[in-house]
């Protein structure tokens, strides 16, 4: 509190901050504002865990507004659909710029390499955030700048939770097998695989670590497919969002139902930056136990370039102001 005998100048002058209070309080004929400040701090320290709750689940919600979205263009267009083979073109051209946009605003998104990716077929293999925003931004990215959709495997559950199923036929995603991606790369497109998929999303941590376990089936594809392997990072994607899933209880839940029940954290608005890394090229001497651990090597390496270990949440924080406020 304020002692009302003291001043800001003189012997008796109090604290340079309980002056500028004192101040304040003249000037917007506030009493006690000192109290209601303390009491605005302890507001921000109770809530401040809720929101980092929430805010990886607003992810989900930008999801079902997708669909939302989805579904209207969908009755919109109905009587289109027989007439025309692009109708959802504009649905994803629209989707792509608004989840461009909030790339750009909340994580300053980047792209580095984008001119490695062929005009052809190419299998793209990407470590696993705690959630893969990442990778919907590339997805985004990719379709505004190169005009191409980009498809990816997704793990089983994804195709049961309620109301995605008009999002990921749109969005091309499938949960294999094995001919159906050789079919889709053979066809000359473009496809996005993570082996290490939902364990590495909820089992790794800021340190980075690649889990792949034993894994080939991808380099398989690859090879009867004959295209390259293009490695694919994000720099800073588990400062973004974080999992409880190493630890004991979540790892035997997933491990037990093969569902992700870990919790996640974050949002926080740090810088991403995507990395393409040379392409692998299709090599008919590799074997795909050699050419999975090629992959990994490749992949490795783009996280030792560019991701500071163990990942600091703070840090990244810091780096991506201070580089905001040196750039203007």
């Amino acid at each position: 509190m304020i002692d009302k005998n003291q001043t800001c100048t003189g012997q008796d002058s109090m604290p340079y901050l309980s002056c500028l209070i004192h101040i304040f309080e003249g000037w917007f004929g506030v009493e006690q504002l000192e109290d209601y400040l303390n009491f605005a701090n302890y507001l921000v320290w109770v809530f401040t865990p809720l929101i980092l709750l929430i805010l990886p689940y607003f992810t989900i919600f930008l999801l079902y507004l997708t669909i939302i979205f989805l579904h209207i263009y969908k009755r919109k267009n109905v009587l289109k659909e027989a007439y025309s083979h692009n109708l959802w073109d504009g649905a994803r051209k629209t989707v792509a710029t608004l989840w461009d946009g909030h790339a750009a605003v909340w994580h300053g998104y980047e792209v580095h390499g984008m001119e490695k990716i062929p005009e052809g077929p190419a299998l793209i293999i990407f470590y696993h955030g705690a959630i893969p925003i990442d990778f919907y931004y590339f997805m985004a990215k990719i379709f505004i700048q190169k005009g191409r959709t980009c498809r990816v495997v997704a793990d089983h559950f994804v195709f049961k939770i309620p109301g995605f199923s008009l999002l990921l036929d749109v969005f091309c995603a499938l949960h294999g097998p094995r001919e159906k991606c050789v079919e889709i790369l053979r066809s000359g497109h473009l496809l996005a695989i993570s082996p290490g998929g939902v364990r590495e999303a909820l089992i790794s941590d800021e340190t980075y670590n690649i889990i792949w376990g034993n894994r080939k089936g991808f380099a398989q594809v690859a090879i009867d497919a004959k295209v390259p392997i293009i490695p694919m990072f994000t720099q800073n994607i588990r400062e973004g969002f974080r999992s409880l899933g190493g630890t004991r209880l979540f790892r035997w839940l997933y491990e037990k139902f093969r569902y992700p029940f870990a919790p996640i954290y974050g949002g926080f608005p740090v810088k991403f930056r995507t990395y393409l890394g040379d392409p692998i090229p299709y090599d008919p001497k590799l074997t795909a136990e050699e050419l999975a651990e090629k992959t990994k090597n490749a992949v490795q390496a783009l996280i030792d370039k560019h991701q500071r270990i163990p990942g600091n949440i703070m840090s990244a924080l810091l780096e991506r102001f201070h580089k905001g406020q040196n750039s203007h």
